[in-house]
């Protein structure tokens, strides 16, 4: 016997299943009425489309293909957690977002009630005629009611239109009843209202209950007395700043951008933006995510936010678009409350407590919806770049000042502006230099070499402690850098305002080939490179240090090119743009890329007091841990009390046309202790490299092994000393 399904399906075992009796091949069913004229149902060339039954199928027909899906059954939007409602609001997740939320409530309340105290007068004076006119209102109103004339007034005058008086008179005894209970409740409060007020003229009883029963009636006696259309109080209007985020403000200003995919979709299908999770509070501010039209990305909206911001009418830096979470064609889109540059800026968390762990996150930046984000410096370097007026040098002081509050790591640098930005932080250096003339050049310079030399010691170190298990990945761990004697320790070295070394003739490509070099090293050594630039170009910052760091915070810029070579190539045109930051007004904001989800950030402001309480507490943490430089601040500023050459031919050895470095630098250190104690090889080669002495190789035979180290010729110096002097006289 053949059986036949409805929507026969390979998965679906209920299936409903019909015998029909068999058939010879090529005759028609016994009971088809149609058989005559040879017409068979279950052929599906047959011509007659009305009496075909095209529910059944040849059980035994072959299936071409796989089954597939329904259009209408494929998701539009894959779930994920951005389109689930948060159990817990945004703004109440974190305590800046409480705070921010909570002062502008306050400051919102704080203008109405200003607003209002100022009308006092004026409510005071409408109150007083109007509650009057209520009051006199009030004495027919109330006459009226007790007559119940209102009741059935409608149903009376309609009995004496068609001549009915039994109706009317029916009518007219039902009002008097409903009259007397009204007349008798009239009486009643009215001879209590009189009682009340003979004891308070009296003074049986307290003035104040009559003052509680006035401010009672006073709200009905002016609603009674004032027209429809006016009000007691004005209301509060406050300037533009922010407008409700609603889904048609936000299609409106995404179809402002004049993307063409956008504005193709959205005329072919008005739905074609979309938002998987309703707009919602976050911060201060509201957010949107907006799910765009098939092949849409976020970054060509976040590239025309200028024009979105147009598009709310609304200042530039109030509105915010990123990238959100679950497809490339997804945004958030945050407005605030207020632009960003209006709104007062959280402190830094560890200015009044806390410590550092270089090897752990640490607050570095606010979002514009006043969140944290968390700054990194182990296995990182750091590239700072704006212009004049920027912020650049209160971002990477911040990074400086967390560095201190870790009493294992070591800080070196050189701030080649001269205005002592640095100045506060300089107790806890190891060395520090300020100034843009050549010897300060010169010592930065001799600092990075000295850096790479320290980044091949420190490479030993590693292998060393990798064969005896303590090194695992190769990389500096928190045990090693806790360890004393391990050399291993953090080492952080900056350099504000670099392009006056990398664009130095003299010291400027060595400068540049030692510091790429360095950056390349010493990531895994524990070797940290901050950098600081406000002329990002191929000569003031080498594209070798631009290709390798792996952190950038780029503040405001003036053009593209300035964005690019900090941010890396492309990040204008995916977005993240600089240039819409004004320098002063803005200071501090800019664009964050190598830390999480690269988005507009401002850094967190350390000054004065402030500074003054971290350095505080830095050095306390360091004098109890032992790592509290001493004396090394005034050596290491390159304003040179002294005079070199002489010092070296004074300790020069005795009939030695060479000598090494390190040689000199132990003489040096004998004869003028206060200045050249602590001086390496390094400091030394950079001390003489602006009067013209090369560094050469020294070759000596020790125990009868040759040796050879770095050294200077003692013809040069010489040289150096008469050509120094022909120069003194000339001037």
């Amino acid at each position: 016997m053949t059986t036949q399904t409805l929507f026969p399906d390979d998965d679906d075992d209920g299936a409903d299943i019909f015998d029909f009796p068999p058939r010879d091949a090529g005759q028609p069913p016994a009971d088809t009425e149609d058989s005559a004229d040879g017409y068979d149902p279950f052929d599906p060339d047959a011509d007659d489309a009305d009496d075909f039954d095209r529910e059944s199928v040849e059980d035994d027909a072959p299936r071409i293909g796989g089954p597939v899906d329904v259009v209408e059954d494929i998701p539009t939007v894959r779930p994920d957690d951005t389109s689930r409602r948060p159990v817990i609001p945004e703004w109440a997740k974190s305590r800046e977002g409480r705070q921010a939320t909570y002062r502008n409530w306050l400051r919102r309340t704080k203008y109405a009630v200003a607003f209002h105290a100022v009308r006092l007068p004026k409510y005071t004076a409408k109150t007083t005629a109007w509650s009057a006119v209520g009051a006199a209102r009030l004495v027919p109103r109330l006459l009226y009611w007790a007559s119940a004339e209102r009741g059935n007034f409608a149903l009376r005058q309609a009995a004496a239109d068609t001549n009915d008086p039994k109706t009317w008179l029916a009518l007219d005894s039902k009002r008097q009843r409903q009259a007397v209970a009204r007349w008798w409740i009239l009486a009643f409060g009215t001879g209590t209202a009189l009682v009340i007020a003979f004891m308070l003229a009296m003074g049986v009883i307290p003035a104040w209950w009559g003052w509680a029963g006035l401010a009672a009636a006073l709200p009905g006696l002016v609603r009674a007395g004032r027209p429809a259309d006016k009000r007691v109080v004005d209301r509060v209007r406050e300037a533009k700043v922010y407008r409700k985020l609603t889904a048609e403000l936000v299609r409106r200003a995404l179809m402002s951008c004049q993307i063409s995919g956008i504005t193709s979709a959205v005329a072919k299908d008005p739905h074609a933006i979309s938002f998987p999770t309703e707009i919602h509070r976050s911060g201060p501010g509201h957010m949107a995510i907006v799910d765009l039209p098939y092949g849409v990305e976020a970054s060509d909206v976040i590239a025309r936010r200028g024009r979105l911001a147009s598009g709310m009418r609304l200042p530039l830096d109030q509105v915010w678009p990123e990238h959100a979470g679950g497809h490339t064609g997804r945004l958030a889109l945050w407005v605030g409350f207020e632009p960003s540059s209006q709104m007062k800026r959280p402190p830094w968390p560890l200015v009044e407590r806390g410590e550092v762990d270089v090897f752990a996150p640490f607050p570095f930046a606010t979002t514009p919806r006043l969140e944290p984000v968390a700054g990194e410096l182990m296995f990182r370097n750091w590239l700072f770049g704006g212009q004049p007026g920027s912020g650049k040098t209160r971002a990477l002081r911040l990074l400086v000042l967390a560095a201190a509050l870790d009493a294992r790591a070591e800080i070196r640098g050189y701030e080649l502006k001269g205005v002592g930005d640095f100045e506060g932080t300089r107790p806890v250096m190891a060395e520090y230099g300020n100034g843009f003339d050549d010897d300060t050049i010169g010592a930065a310079a001799g600092m990075l070499t000295w850096l790479y030399e320290e980044c091949e010691r420190r490479s030993k170190r590693i292998a060393h402690y990798h064969k005896a298990g303590k090194a695992p990945e190769n990389k500096v761990t928190p045990e090693l850098a806790g360890l004393k004697g391990s050399g291993l320790h953090p080492l952080v070295v900056f350099i504000d305002e670099a392009q006056e070394l990398f664009a130095h003739a003299e010291f400027g490509d060595a400068a540049g080939k030692v510091a790429e070099k360095v950056i390349k090293l010493g990531r895994a050594l524990g070797v940290i490179l901050l950098l600081g630039t406000q002329i990002p170009d191929k000569k003031s910052l080498p594209t070798g240090i631009t290709r390798n760091i792996n952190s950038r915070f780029c503040l405001s810029v003036a053009d593209q090119t300035a964005n690019d070579m900090i941010l890396g190539t492309s990040a204008y045109k995916n977005g993240l743009r600089a240039t819409v930051f004004k320098p002063v007004e803005e200071a501090g904001w800019g664009v964050l890329a190598g830390l999480g989800k690269a988005g507009s950030r401002c850094s967190y402001y350390v000054d004065g007091a402030d500074l003054d309480k971290v350095m505080a507490r830095a050095i306390a943490l360091r004098t109890a841990a032992g790592t509290m430089p001493e004396g090394t601040a005034a050596r290491a500023d390159r304003t040179p009390a002294y005079d070199l050459l002489a010092d070296v031919l004074a300790v020069w050895p005795d009939k030695a046309g060479k000598a090494w470095n390190e040689t000199i630098v132990t003489a040096l250190a004998a004869l003028r202790p206060e200045i050249y104690d602590g001086w390496e090889s390094a400091q030394l080669t950079a001390a003489l490299k602006p009067f013209g002495v090369p560094v050469v190789d020294v070759g000596k035979r020790i125990n009868g092994t040759p040796t050879t180290k770095r050294g200077i010729a003692r013809a040069d110096i010489a040289t150096a000393v008469t050509e120094r002097d022909r120069k003194r006289r000339a001037a």
